[in-house]
C-alpha cells in the first residue's frame, strides 16, 4: 500500500508504511547511513502529515518486519491486549497523540506486577494494546516539549530491593567500572558513589572479562559490602546473559540479570540471544536473585544497534528501538535504559540528535509500560559536549525519568565514554526537588549522609563509607 501527501503544490509518495515511518523520523545520521532517511525537510513534513492519518490497525497489520519472518514481531503481536486494541484500532496516529496529551494522568504509577485487566480506555490500559510501530509513529509527530509532557504523565513503578518510579524519586545506577576488573578500584568507586547517595537503582559493573568466574568474583565482592553496610539495593554484572546464569547457578549473589536487546530477531541473534533464552533467564532470576520485589530483569538498548549488525531489515532506528520496549515489558523488568549516545556519530551525529533521541526513547518506553531510565551520554568522537549531556539530563528529569548512570566524574575509564557523574545526580535531585528511592534514603539518613532530603556536609567523602564497611566487616 502506498501513501501520498501534497506539500506546497508538490505530491510526495511513499511506497510502504515502513518507508513512511523512516522518512517521518527526525534527522538521524543512522537513517541517512542506511539510505532510508527523508531527502529534504519538505519530504519529512509530508511523511509526518501522511503518517498522522494512518490508523493503528494498519500499523499492526504492516509491521516493519513481517510476522512470519521475525520472532520479535510475533512475540509483541501475540501478547497484545486484544480487548483494548479492539477499542482503539480505528484511531489515527494523530488521534492517539491528542489522546495522550489531553487525557488526565493516571492516579498511580503503572506497576508491571499484579496488573489487573482494565476494560476502559485510559493512559494505563492502552499501553499494552500498542505495538512498537504505534509508539514510534506517534513519537514522530511530537515535538520535544510534547515528549516531555507526555512522558511525565506516564510513570512506571518497579520494585526490587528498592522502589523506583514513584512521585518525587530520581534513582541512579552506581557504575564503578574498572578496565582490569580490579576489586580495589571497583570498591573505591563504589564507596564514593554511595557517599554521594548514588546506587539505589543498582550497583552495576561492566566487566572487562566475560567469564562466569569473573562475574561470580565481582558479585561476591559487591555483595559483601552491601551486606556489611546493609545497603538497600541490588547488584548486577553486565556480562552476557548466559554467563550470568552460569554464575547464578554456581551460587553467585546477583540482584538482577542483564542483557542488551534489539528490536529484530536478527539483531538479537547478533547479541547471541533469543526469546527462549530470555524466558529461561527470567525464570532463573525469579528463584535465584537476591531480590525482594522479584522484578529481576535489566535491559539496555540504543538507537542504531540493529544497523550496526546489519539486522535492521531496512527499518528506521527509532521504530526498531520502540520494538525493544514492546518486547521488554513482558519480562516485567526492574530497569530498562537507553544508552543514547554510546554507539557513536554514525547513528546520532551530534548533541541535537542525541537530545532528541533521548527524549524519544524515554517517552516510547514509558508509553509502552517499561520503567525507563536513560544513560545520557556521548562518545568522544561525537559532535557533542558536556552542555548537551546536561541539557538532556535536565529535560529527562523534568519528563520523569526513573534513573540515570552515576560514574566517577562522568568519565567511564573502562568504556571510554562521557555520562552523568555522581555530582550530576546530586545536582539534578537538588534542582528538581527529588530524592533517592525511599528505602535508600532511609539508609542514607541512618548513616548521616542525608537529612530531610538533602545531602549532609559529610556526603561525598568516600572514607566515611569505607571506614563503616571495614568496621562492620571486621566485627
Amino acid at each position: 500500500m502506498s501513501y501520498e501527501k501534497m506539500i506546497a503544490g508538490r505530491k510526495y509518495e511513499f511506497s510502504s508504511l515502513k518507508e513512511l515511518l523512516a522518512m517521518a523520523n527526525e534527522t538521524k545520521s543512522g537513517d541517512a547511513l542506511a539510505g532510508i532517511a527523508a531527502h529534504s525537510e519538505s519530504q519529512r513534513i509530508a511523511a509526518k502529515e501522511a503518517l498522522a492519518d494512518v490508523r493503528l490497525r494498519d500499523l499492526r497489520s504492516q509491521p516493519v518486519i513481517p510476522y512470519e519472518q521475525d520472532e520479535v514481531t510475533r512475540f509483541i503481536d501475540d501478547h497484545l491486549d486484544e480487548a483494548i486494541f479492539d477499542q482503539i484500532k480505528a484511531w489515527t496516529v494523530a488521534e492517539l497523540r491528542e489522546f495522550i496529551l489531553s487525557a488526565p494522568a493516571p492516579p498511580e504509577s503503572l506497576s508491571l506486577l499484579g496488573k489487573e485487566p482494565d476494560s476502559s480506555v485510559n493512559l494505563n490500559s492502552i499501553r499494552f494494546a500498542l505495538t512498537g510501530e504505534m509508539a514510534a509513529a506517534v513519537c514522530k509527530i511530537m515535538s520535544n516539549m510534547d515528549l516531555v509532557l507526555a512522558a511525565r504523565k506516564l510513570p512506571v513503578r518497579s520494585v526490587a530491593n528498592t522502589t523506583l518510579g514513584g512521585e518525587g524519586v530520581l534513582g541512579a545506577r552506581l557504575q564503578p567500572n574498572h578496565p582490569a576488573d580490579s576489586i580495589e578500584g571497583i570498591l573505591a568507586s563504589m564507596y564514593e558513589g554511595l557517599a554521594f547517595g548514588v546506587g539505589d537503582a543498582v550497583i552495576g559493573i561492566n566487566p572487562a572479562y566475560d567469564t562466569a568466574d569473573t562475574v561470580g568474583r565481582l558479585l561476591e565482592s559487591v555483595q559483601k559490602v552491601i551486606d556489611a553496610l546493609a545497603v538497600p539495593t541490588q547488584s548486577c554484572v553486565l556480562s552476557h546473559v548466559t554467563t550470568q546464569m552460569k554464575a547464578l547457578q554456581s551460587g553467585a549473589p546477583a540482584g538482577l540479570i542483564f542483557q542488551s536487546i534489539a528490536g529484530s530477531e536478527k539483531g538479537n541473534t547478533a547479541f547471541g540471544i533469543n526469546l527462549e533464552m530470555l524466558i529461561d533467564a527470567h525464570k532463573l532470576g525469579k528463584t535465584a536473585c537476591c531480590n525482594r520485589g522479584k522484578q529481576v530483569m535489566y535491559f539496555e538498548t540504543g538507537q542504531g544497534s540493529e544497523l550496526s549488525s546489519r539486522s535492521h531489515n531496512d527499518a528506521d532506528q527509532l521504530t526498531l528501538e520502540a520494538r525493544c520496549y514492546a518486547m521488554a515489558r513482558h519480562f516485567q523488568p526492574f530497569l530498562v535504559n537507553d544508552v543514547v549516545g554510546f554507539i557513536g556519530p554514525e547513528y546520532l551525529a551530534d548533541g541535537k540528535q542525541m537530545i532528541r533521541a533521548g527524549l524519544e526513547d524515554h517517552f516510547m518506553g514509558k508509553l509502552l509500560g517499561v520503567p525507563m531510565g536513560v544513560d545520557a551520554c556521548y562518545t568522544n568522537h561525537m559532535d557533542a559536549d558536556q552542555n548537551d549531556l546536561e541539557n538532556l539530563s535536565i529535560l529527562l528529569t523534568a519528563a520523569g525519568v526513573n534513573y540515570f548512570m552515576g560514574v566517577p566524574m562522568g568519565d567511564d575509564v573502562m568504556l571510554s565514554y562521557q555520562t552523568t557523574s555522581y555530582h550530576d545526580i546530586a545536582s539534578l535531585r537538588e534542582l528538581m526537588r527529588l530524592r533517592p528511592a525511599p528505602e535508600f534514603e532511609a539508609w542514607l539518613n541512618e548513616i548521616g549522609l542525608m537529612s530531610d532530603g538533602k545531602l549532609t556536609e559529610t556526603a561525598g567523602d568516600l572514607s566515611v563509607i569505607q571506614a563503616l564497611a571495614m568496621s562492620r566487616t571486621t566485627t
